[in-house]
């Protein structure tokens, strides 16, 4: 077994217990998990006050992973590729893309959205976000 797998199986175990009182969760005890980190839990609000002072240090570490985990968190790649202007993946649904027959290049419709009020905001003419021709 890896150091990883030990800590998630260890994280696994913490889960099903109490970490104030270590009363283990079953049908009739419902665990509530800590709302900042997620990474513990609690059999009642006394037991999460009277855990606190031990869990702050912790708590807050894991809570900013957890966040730029989700933060960062690369959205899945399609066959279709990336906008070349945000470089985010293209939809697979085919209207939230917007094909650009100046260039030819698939634009995602958030691209063409901040196009279109930069356009507005500056009251320019309407060009394709990519090479800035005239659109037909």
């Amino acid at each position: 077994m890896s150091a990883n797998e030990d800590l998630e199986e260890a994280s696994n175990n913490m889960m099903m217990y109490c970490a104030a009182c270590g009363i283990a969760g079953a049908d009739d005890i419902k665990l509530k998990k800590c709302t900042a980190c997620k990474s513990v839990r609690y059999c009642g609000v006394k037991c999460q006050r009277d855990h606190r002072p031990q869990h702050k240090r912790a708590c807050k570490q894991q809570a900013a992973e957890l966040r730029d985990v989700i933060l960062f968190k690369q959205p899945e790649r399609s066959h279709l590729g990336d906008c070349p202007i945000c470089c985010l993946p293209l939809p697979i649904d085919a209207t939230e893309s917007t094909m650009m027959s100046c260039c030819c290049k698939k634009i995602c419709n958030g691209c063409e959205y901040a196009n279109q009020i930069r356009e507005r905001d500056e009251k320019l003419d309407h060009t394709c976000p990519f090479c800035r021709h005239p659109v037909p």
